[in-house]
């Protein structure tokens, strides 16, 4: 008896080994996992918290093939195409989102439009729909990148051809937002050339009037005697002169906000006060003021400075566990705050045409021993004015449009002002470690063993309204931008971030008309 029982319970034994060995053998070919997309490329600096995750929701995810995208090609895009483009992908998410909320509304309402059924309103309908959304607007925008964006499809487990309601809803949205935007003045489907015929009054080898913007010979800015063409072989074109005529989100006008001015003198002309500061400011910097420069410089391979708001506005989503409702309104009035900022900051630049520390440092020192960056590795010496050059890289030395107002101050500001109004609070808690030696200009190699900075240098800002001061500041210790240009454009990118906000609301409470 006992010999039987123990054969009987062998024999199950061995049963439920073989049922468990065919049912893993059986399942494991189909259990396949969806494709990673490769998220690349990461930003030129880190932050020590808060980056990126497989757990994103879908607005964070796309925001940031967004950004990838600008990082792999700063020759077509720069700071006005870049806002334009957070704005025009999180407008198309936004509206994409509304249509499974019971109260917002999308900017765009076709007629009979009306918000999906209460049973539909799912985290994964939305999650579609706002994929969808993103796609088909970001390969409209960059359709060089339409395989990454591809790629970010795959991961999430769509079929590009998928007919349901939820693909429907972002493709219509995405449409809308697409037909409109083509024709809002800012040239996409002619690669933004400039309309205005704006041209330069001085030339990169003669300055015909002092107070004016002048392109520079990059990376020569400093003509050779008797030089007759550029050695560097590329005089900076003016960027996007027209942006004055783009059409905007919350602005009345480009011209809606007012500023003073440069500073003039009391005789008349403009006073060269700003000039004297900025040349303090400027020289004989600190590895910490180096390092704030080159981190707040947001050139190319870069996410420029409406994309570094981008990426606070991620900081701020993980930070407070958002989710994806919450990301798609915040990501929208972001998205058209920059916008809005671009368009502001743009139509001052070309309507004063102002010129650059470069040039008007070694107008007014001309002939004078002043001290100045010699450049990469170089440290600091006194040179003839006229020789005068900015702590920058070599091959961007300084933008190529007019200096008033500070693009940097307006952007950080329209963003601060922005993130702190949707999250009830200027907490933003973010930082960076700017190793020994990894400077962007001057780093540390074979040849120059010890690099900038000499030690670890960490960036932290505890709140929104410190990040927007320091970039702001930053530009003026890389002789960029004049202390007037600076904090005139900190109270207009203010006034921009506001009227962007109180707009936003009325997309969110449902009380914006037809649009």
């Amino acid at each position: 008896m006992k010999h039987k029982l123990a054969t009987i319970l062998l024999l199950v034994v061995a049963l439920v080994v073989a049922t468990f060995s065919a049912s893993t053998i059986t399942i494991t070919p189909t259990a396949k996992a969806a494709p990673n997309d490769p998220d690349v490329p990461p930003p030129l600096f880190e932050l020590n918290q808060y980056g990126p995750t497989e757990n994103d929701n879908a607005i964070l995810k796309w925001d940031e093939e967004l950004l990838q995208t600008i990082r792999a090609n700063p020759a077509a895009t720069g700071p006005t195409i870049t806002a334009r483009a957070i704005g025009v992908l999180h407008t198309a998410t936004y509206d994409a989102w509304a249509a499974y909320d019971p109260v917002a509304v999308p900017t765009r309402r076709p007629v009979g439009w009306a918000p999906r059924p209460a049973g539909e309103r799912t985290p994964e309908n939305k999650k579609k729909a706002i994929s969808f959304a993103a796609y088909k607007t970001l390969v409209d925008l960059f359709p060089g990148r339409q395989s990454d964006y591809a790629a970010q499809m795959a991961e999430f487990e769509y079929s590009l051809g998928d007919t349901t309601t939820p693909a429907t809803v972002g493709n219509d949205a995405a449409q809308r937002v697409i037909d409109d935007r083509h024709i809002d003045g800012s040239n996409q489907l002619n690669g933004y050339a400039d309309t205005t015929g704006y041209q330069s009054k001085n030339t990169w080898d003669t300055v015909n009037d002092r107070w004016a913007w002048q392109p520079l010979c990059v990376p020569n800015p400093s003509p050779p005697p008797g030089a007759i063409l550029c050695p560097g072989g590329a005089v900076q074109k003016a960027l996007t002169p027209h942006w004055k005529n783009v059409k905007p989100f919350a602005l009345f006008s480009a011209w809606q906000y007012e500023v003073p001015g440069p500073p003039k003198a009391p005789g008349g002309g403009y006073s060269t006060a700003d000039i004297v500061q900025e040349y303090n400011d400027s020289k004989d910097l600190s590895d910490v003021n180096k390092v704030k420069a080159e981190y707040w410089a947001d050139g190319p391979k870069s996410e420029f400075p409406p994309g570094h708001w981008a990426v606070f506005a991620q900081v701020a989503s993980r930070r407070r566990n958002h989710s994806v409702d919450t990301d798609a309104k915040m990501f929208f009035v972001l998205g058209n705050a920059l916008l809005d900022a671009s368009i502001t900051s743009w139509a001052l630049k070309y309507k004063y045409d102002f010129v650059r520390p470069i040039t008007a440092i070694r107008e007014h020192y001309r002939g004078q021993q002043i001290r100045s960056w010699l450049g990469p590795y170089q440290g600091y010496d006194w040179v003839w004015g006229q020789q005068w050059i900015p702590y920058q890289a070599p091959n961007v030395i300084t933008p190529p449009f007019p200096e008033y107002t500070s693009g940097h101050s307006t952007f950080s500001a329209a963003g601060a002002r922005v993130l702190n109004a949707f999250t009830t609070s200027d907490v933003l808690g973010a930082s960076v470690t700017i190793k020994a030696g990894k400077s962007l200009f001057e780093p540390a190699d074979a040849t120059h063993p010890v690099g900038t900075p000499a030690n670890d240098v960490i960036l932290s800002w505890p709140t929104y309204t410190a990040a927007a001061g320091e970039a702001g500041w930053s530009r003026r210790w890389g002789g960029i931008h004049f202390k007037s240009a600076d904090e005139h454009a900190r109270m207009v990118g203010t006034m921009v971030g506001t009227g962007a906000w109180n707009k936003a609301k009325t997309y969110f409470n449902g009380t914006a008309p037809p649009g």
